[in-house]
């Protein structure tokens, strides 16, 4: 097949594909056209708690819930373009939907044990394509959670008008827990990327500045969930999937370690990759809806419905509250590879200083990370990229942060020691990979989890010597990125996140404040700065972004980090922070906030 013909097959499709969403826009209700009326903003305004309270005493239907969130639902896809799917009619057709006081005790009892009824959500989303040439083997790798009923393409055309016979485990949970949902939100081409784009639904993009991204791979998810449109969105993380679109978006995130959130179910475009296993965790727009999802969650017992998960019981935090001795905090500074930029140092550095004012003991933390960094790549790219570029339609390109790492990568040493040589001719480095970032062997990446491994204990160890209790650092070394330099920060700034990833920590997300062009820009002639001519040049690329001016007014956000299995810990050192921070008049300025 030649190059237009690929290329028409791809343009109808994506049209088709973008037609079909916006018709079932269209087909919904006039009611979700118009604006919230003033009791309709105070029900949008209940935290899940409170929602969930009076949806159980029949004070509210589940049904005029997601009336409310409906609206909201539109006005995030007509101002960000994040959404796949639309399943509002669906949502409502659910058994709960419409439960009410007055109908069966039977059915009474069993919608008062619904620990999340009427909680609109939103899970991360694929593509439901047309049926194409058998030519055509793949449209874009997206990822996709099972909705039984609809197809689980992530992009591959074997998949179409195959519905799944059965929902992941997360779905099925959260339809017995009562929820309502309701949308699958966008993410990029092959999911590995610093924007979310992808051909056949184009751009996400911020809500606070439309001129900028939302991180992904959990991008589109992010906006709809700041927008107000979902109460919580169901995401996957790799490499930081969720927490840098919480972080681009200024909500709140939880990335849990191996085994205690469902994942099964969850569909990827490197299937079978177990190196770096990729995590089901939440978004929220609050702390307080995030925990309490969270505990929601395990009282379902959801080892019973993924046999992945972990049989445990939520682990009690309550010593954390007013504790003496002070907690301890390790703070990481620096990856060494991309540091952050002012606007995101300054954010842990608010945190840092408010808890040492609190009485709490906060310190320096150097563990090894580039070694757990330079293991984690080999791993990541053990394929040089096969397993994606096997399925990519002729003449069809993965997106610029993943295309350009892999063109890296997949140079031969001679044709690396060219570009080197030009380097040093012009006097201009040319971002290049490592030696070592190649295809490897089965035994080379057996030998890659044993230092893996190494590693891992190398940092029990030294956390256990500083008698840490949690970790802080930056989320990822800039805010949201502007629309088009995902390419220029690469992957490798996902280093903040991926790092947790790779020693399976818990770790959440929280904002903090806001970029302020006053007290973030760059100093005059930063370029000439000893700081800025130590960084290598895929750093100094990476900082090209960063411009504090433009990129006023976006979130800033910190990480907690816990150990392995220790999630309800991380969530009550996060309410820490947040109470020390308050405490100090520390003001993060919310979308909500600014509507």
């Amino acid at each position: 097949m030649g190059f237009w013909a690929s290329s028409s097959i791809l343009e109808r499709v994506c049209a088709v594909k973008q037609a079909e969403r916006q018709r079932k826009i269209e087909s919904l209700s006039a009611i979700y056209s118009a604006p919230l009326t003033s009791s309709e903003k105070k029900i949008h305004d209940l935290s899940l708690t409170a929602l969930v309270s009076r949806c159980h005493s029949g004070e509210l239907a589940p049904s005029d819930v997601m009336r409310v969130y409906g609206k909201s639902l539109l006005v995030a896809q007509q101002e960000s373009n994040c959404l796949t799917d639309v399943l509002v009619d669906e949502a409502l057709s659910s058994a709960h939907a419409h439960w009410g006081p007055g109908g069966d005790s039977d059915g009474d009892r069993v919608c008062n044990t619904r620990p999340l009824l009427g909680v609109p959500i939103s899970v991360k989303g694929g593509l439901l394509l047309l049926k194409l040439p058998p030519t055509i083997t793949h449209l874009g790798l997206l990822d996709s959670i099972d909705i039984r009923g609809h197809d689980t393409t992530i992009g591959l055309a074997r998949n179409c008008n195959k519905p799944a016979a059965t929902s992941s485990a997360i779905v099925r949970l959260l339809q017995d827990a009562g929820a309502l949902i309701h949308a699958k939100s966008t993410v990029p081409t092959a999911l590995f990327a610093m924007e979310t784009e992808s051909d056949v639904f184009g751009r996400t993009t911020n809500p606070y500045n439309c001129m900028f991204g939302v991180g992904a791979s959990t991008g589109g998810g992010a906006a709809l969930v700041a927008w107000g449109g979902s109460k919580i969105e169901i995401g996957s993380d790799v490499a930081g999937s969720v927490r840098i679109p919480a972080h681009t978006c200024g909500l709140w995130s939880l990335k849990g370690s191996v085994g205690r959130f469902p994942s099964l179910g969850n569909h990827s475009s490197m299937p079978g990759f177990e190196a770096v296993p990729i995590l089901v965790g939440p978004l929220a727009s609050s702390l307080d809806d995030l925990q309490e999802f969270y505990q929601r969650v395990i009282q379902m017992e959801p080892w019973t419905y993924d046999h992945t998960v972990l049989r445990a019981s939520s682990v009690a935090t309550d010593k954390l509250f007013g504790r003496r001795p002070p907690i301890k905090w390790g703070v990481i500074w620096t990856d060494h590879t991309i540091p952050p930029s002012p606007a995101c140092k300054r954010a842990l550095s608010i945190v840092a200083e408010a808890l040492r004012l609190d009485g709490h003991e906060v310190v320096d933390f150097s563990p090894p990370i580039l070694e757990v960094l330079g293991v984690g790549y080999q791993l990541f790219f053990a394929d040089a990229g096969s397993q994606i570029f096997a399925k990519l339609l002729p003449n069809e390109r993965l997106n610029d942060a993943l295309m350009g790492t892999l063109t890296l990568i997949r140079r031969s040493r001679f044709v690396r020691s060219l570009y080197r040589l030009w380097g040093y001719i012009t006097g201009r480095p040319q971002p290049e990979a490592p030696e070592d970032l190649c295809s490897k062997t089965i035994v080379e990446e057996r030998e890659l989890i044993l230092q893996r491994e190494t590693l891992r204990d190398q940092w029990h160890q030294q956390w256990n010597s500083q008698g840490l209790d949690f970790v802080l650092t930056v989320t990822h070394p800039f805010p949201a990125l502007a629309n088009g330099d995902g390419v220029k920060a690469s992957l490798m700034s996902a280093s903040y996140t991926f790092l947790f990833n790779l020693l399976d920590y818990a770790a959440g997300v929280l904002p903090v404040t806001n970029v302020d062009k006053t007290l973030d820009s760059l100093p005059p002639n930063f370029e000439s700065s000893a700081e800025y001519q130590e960084m290598t040049p895929d750093g100094q690329l990476a900082w090209s972004t960063y411009d504090a001016e433009k990129m006023h007014g976006l979130p800033l956000s910190v990480q907690i980090v816990g150990r392995r299995f220790e999630e309800e810990k991380v969530l009550a050192a996060m309410r820490v922070v947040e109470q020390t921070l308050k405490n100090k008049g520390v003001i993060f300025k919310a979308k909500k906030d600014l509507m």
